[in-house]
């Protein structure tokens, strides 16, 4: 059989390729059909436009950039805006991390010609001062952008709090002010301040449907306050507890404001006993829940046992709750009491006490609770059955370390297994400790 030879070509004559003096780089493809064997040769050169477009997509930059050198039709391609759209600014020091950083010739490419094409960007430092300054003075040269999306991501500890406080607010002003349209800011442990938020909120008030800023420690009640008042769509908030007011609830829940769809509230504690927390009144959650009746409100605690006083006294309407230190059966107690909303609950520690009693009136208080992990805490066997018995099927995520688990005269950790398996209706194990 004789193997037919042909060129494939496009019919739209704006994607050809133009006519080259020298010889054309050509591919064979082979396949077989039945007894018949077809090559066709191919010039990669005369490959659709929206085609190269649609594969460079899901190159790495590295590669892209690479691919980019094979001809001027795709290096054409490279630098279609759609490509730089979304970009993550890599900003690691050589001395101080392993991982790999954006080349500055790359950056300066970017600033120069794709800094009108940038709208979802984000800045991946390592713990380094350096680098958390490098990334300031890109955002401060991006005077032409229509960002939508802004994060600053600390992948070790928080280093943009060691840049100043007047050049990290220099720096964000820019954006603020040339974008007009963010719609999404992850800022946490940051030192922006309240003129800064006032910036934003003069230029995006319209467009601003996400805010996360948690550990500014430069924000106060009135920063924030003043977003809640001007940026009516807000959807997500994520902030520090003693940011969080019963004047910026209100806010939240006024007639101009949508429904809030997701509040995060960080509670943290770094010297025990020196902080002394403020309550928040019933009324002005109950005027959240009431305006936004599907909010689901996050807390996130990080506290000493005797700090927990002010917590929990009244009804809360908090959907879920995670405990990063030890807390005790008091708090426990008051919990299944005052949170009827609760959706999930992780305790990461509690002492030395069974939880027996906690655990079955959150169970039977607490009618939306769907997820519970407990790390190190202690639970009877029986206990922890008639818990997971008077919840039934509706927990679909149970996360119980095997340690936790008590034997007592009615049940040993070998019949455990198919006693919460058959009230579950699935098959359940405790998490094992790993040992190496």
């Amino acid at each position: 059989m004789k193997r037919i030879r042909q060129t494939v070509k496009t019919e739209n004559p704006i994607l050809q390729a133009p006519q080259r003096s020298k010889k054309q780089k050509t591919f064979f493809y082979g396949s077989s059909f039945g007894n018949s064997h077809l090559q066709t040769l191919m010039d990669w050169g005369t490959l659709p436009l929206h085609v190269v477009l649609h594969i460079f997509q899901f190159l790495p930059l590295v590669d892209r950039a690479r691919a980019s050198s094979v001809c001027r039709r795709w290096n054409e391609v490279f630098h279609i805006p759609d490509l730089w759209r979304k970009f993550e600014f890599e900003l690691n020091q050589p001395a101080t991390s392993y991982l790999k950083s954006t080349h500055p010739d790359l950056i300066q490419q970017i600033i120069k010609r794709h800094a009108d094409d940038l709208q979802y960007v984000s800045f991946k430092v390592d713990s380094s001062t350096e680098s958390a300054e490098a990334a300031c003075d890109i955002l401060s040269q991006l005077v032409n952008c229509s960002i939508k999306t802004l994060g600053l991501i600390s992948t070790a500890k928080p280093s943009f709090m060691n840049v100043s406080k007047a050049h990290f607010a220099s720096a964000l002003t820019v954006v603020f002010v040339n974008s007009k349209s963010l719609s999404s800011i992850k800022i946490d442990d940051t030192p922006v301040d309240d003129p800064s938020l006032k910036v934003l909120v003069a230029n995006n008030s319209d467009t601003l449907k996400l805010l996360k800023m948690s550990s500014c420690p430069h924000v106060s009640p009135a920063g924030i306050l003043c977003v809640a008042d001007q940026c009516h769509g807000l959807r997500e908030l994520a902030l520090n507890y003693y940011i969080l007011s019963d004047e910026l609830l209100v806010a939240l829940s006024s007639e101009k404001h949508v429904n809030l769809e997701h509040l995060r509230i960080d509670v943290v504690s770094e010297n025990p006993g020196q902080i002394e927390f403020h309550t928040i009144k019933k009324q002005s959650w109950d005027a959240l829940v009431k305006h936004s009746p599907k909010v689901n409100i996050v807390m996130y605690f990080f506290l000493y046992e005797e700090e927990f006083d002010a917590f929990f006294r009244e009804e809360t309407p908090v959907t879920h709750l995670y405990f990063g230190r030890a807390v005790s059966k008091a708090m426990l107690g008051r919990i299944g009491m005052n949170c009827p909303r609760l959706i999930e609950l992780v305790v990461c520690a509690n002492g030395l006490q069974p939880l027996d009693d906690e655990l079955i009136c959150i169970a039977e208080r607490c009618k939306n609770l769907t997820a519970m992990g407990l790390g190190e805490c202690e639970v009877t066997c029986r206990g922890f059955i008639e818990f997971v018995k008077m919840c039934g099927g509706r927990l679909t995520q149970l996360s119980i370390m095997e340690e936790v688990l008590i034997p007592d005269n009615d049940y040993n950790l070998d019949q455990i297994h198919s006693e919460v398996s058959k009230h579950l209706g699935r098959m359940w194990f405790p998490d094992m400790m790993p040992t190496w």
